[in-house]
């Protein structure tokens, strides 16, 4: 791997526990913002009887928002994804509550079942869908909140769309 930084990480960050940190009122280190999507979906009863389902579309709510983070919730049915996109200036946290999703990148597909995180700076590109045959439900973090997400039709060519989080 090429990179401009003599330091890597070897492996998933979010898998070295004592570098999280607990959930604080109002987050402000990437930390803890995993930390506090790590309680909501903990937290079975602030989220699940929320939850909707939409075959026409994703389904999604913001289910808080705190100085300079939002917290959205989103539903997805087989074979719905969000297309190729980055969230312009916002950072984020990922986090499958239910079911599975497919996180696709330039590096390849990766498989997130109930549970599993991931954790991304601006301009990160992906696409997330549901390949599964079942039903899956996400949490998502963004700060600063989601202001834009413009969508790429290849990774060289994005154009700017309504926010809608994904």
């Amino acid at each position: 791997m090429n990179s401009d930084s003599d330091l890597q990480i070897a492996g998933d960050i979010l898998e070295v526990q004592h570098l999280l940190q607990p959930a604080r009122e109002h987050p402000s280190t990437v930390s803890e913002f995993v930390g506090l999507a790590r309680s909501i979906a903990a937290d079975r009863a602030r989220w699940a009887e929320i939850v909707q389902y939409d075959s026409a579309s994703r389904w999604y709510h913001r289910l808080h928002q705190g100085p300079g983070y939002e917290v959205w919730l989103l539903s997805w049915v087989p074979g719905q994804g969000s297309g190729l996109h980055d969230h312009g200036l916002s950072a984020g946290v990922l986090t499958v509550l239910e079911g599975e999703l497919t996180e696709r990148t330039e590096r390849g597909a990766q498989s997130l079942g109930a549970g599993a995180q991931r954790a991304f700076a601006p301009g990160y590109v992906h696409e997330v869908v549901n390949d599964s045959l079942e039903p899956a439900v996400s949490l998502h973090i963004y700060y600063p909140g989601l202001t834009e997400m413009p969508m790429h039709a290849t990774q060289s060519a994005p154009t700017a769309v309504d926010v809608v989080p994904a």
